[in-house]
This record gives C-alpha cells, sequence and structure tokens, in this order.
C-alpha cells in the first residue's frame, strides 16, 4: 500500500498551476495526468473558475509568513475538502488511501488533494518548505512562483535556475561596485 499517495505530487501539481495557469480545464486535466493522477472527473460548466477559487486559496497558505497562520489556513482547507481516510486500488495504482469522498467534481478532488499534500508535504519536510521565490523579493524582479522545496538539503529558494543565476550576478555586481 502506498502510504502518501498526496505528498510531493500535490504541492507540485498545486506550484505547476499556479505558476502557469492553464487556459481551460482540459489543461488542468492534462497537467493532473502529467503529474501522475490516473482518475477520471466529473465535469461541470464552472470548473476552471472553481479551481483557479481552490488554487487562490491554497496560495494563502504559500504566502502565510507564521508557521501557525499556515497551519490555521491548512486545517481550514483540510475540513472544508477532505473526508474520512478511504483505502482504494483504482486504475492499476495498487492499494492506497484517499482522503475525499468518491466520484467528486475535479475542483473538490484538487481541494483534498491539494490540502492534505501540503500539510504532508509541511510536517514531514518542514514548514518553511513551501514559498515564494527569493528572487521576486528582489524590486524589479517580479518573479512570483511557488517553490516547493523537495531537495534533500533543504536548501531551494529559487523556482528555477534562470532565477537563481539572475539573484548570483545582482549578488556579484553589488559585490563589485
Amino acid at each position: 500500500m502506498h502510504l502518501n499517495p498526496y505528498g510531493e505530487y500535490a504541492v507540485l501539481l498545486a506550484a505547476s498551476l499556479a505558476d502557469d495557469w492553464p487556459t481551460d480545464r482540459d489543461g488542468i486535466v492534462a497537467r493532473a495526468h502529467e503529474a501522475g493522477m490516473t482518475m477520471t472527473f466529473r465535469e461541470a460548466a464552472d470548473d476552471h473558475l472553481r479551481i483557479r477559487a481552490v488554487l487562490d486559496d491554497w496560495l494563502r497558505v504559500v504566502d502565510a509568513a507564521d508557521p501557525h497562520e499556515r497551519a490555521a489556513l491548512l486545517n481550514d482547507q483540510m475540513a472544508r475538502a477532505t473526508a474520512y481516510p478511504r483505502m482504494t486500488d483504482h486504475d492499476g495504482e495498487g492499494w492506497h488511501l484517499h482522503y475525499r469522498d468518491e466520484d467528486l467534481p475535479l475542483p473538490r478532488v484538487l481541494a483534498a488533494i491539494f490540502s492534505v499534500g501540503t500539510a504532508l508535504h509541511l510536517t514531514t519536510r518542514g514548514m518553511d518548505r513551501l514559498r515564494r521565490c527569493e528572487a521576486g523579493r528582489h524590486p524589479g524582479d517580479d518573479c512570483r512562483n511557488v517553490v516547493c522545496d523537495v531537495t534533500r538539503n533543504g536548501r531551494q529558494r529559487y523556482c528555477s535556475v534562470r532565477c537563481a543565476n539572475r539573484a548570483a550576478v545582482r549578488r556579484h555586481r553589488a559585490r563589485s561596485s
């Protein structure tokens, strides 16, 4: 049985959607399948807008400065989105747990996955391992991407090599002047 199908991939999927929002529901479903979700989801006309609201709610957790605030936000999200754990064996994935009711529309599925996955990510890796890219803290740098630190040493600060290189150039120029 898989103990944590919600952890790393859930926060990476949420960050992927936050950093590059798809233009329609099909784009969201494609991204979910790329992240490893195998299920099909009930469709509703307002899925795209409702998923955006789920994601915006999740971004409040990303932007929370205090661990207690972050925990309170996640606890609220899990209370609204999750159900008691259920064992399931679908799509050849093997036995694993779902923290949601069956046959939910995609926005409700993602709300459960993002909240539980983020809680598992933060409690197992550290409360500081989810944030915005550090490059965006510098004046003139508008990067607002999400960094889900899944590194072994827990020191990832930038969303990409490109942002890390820009920051290194800034530091070098500051020392040289």
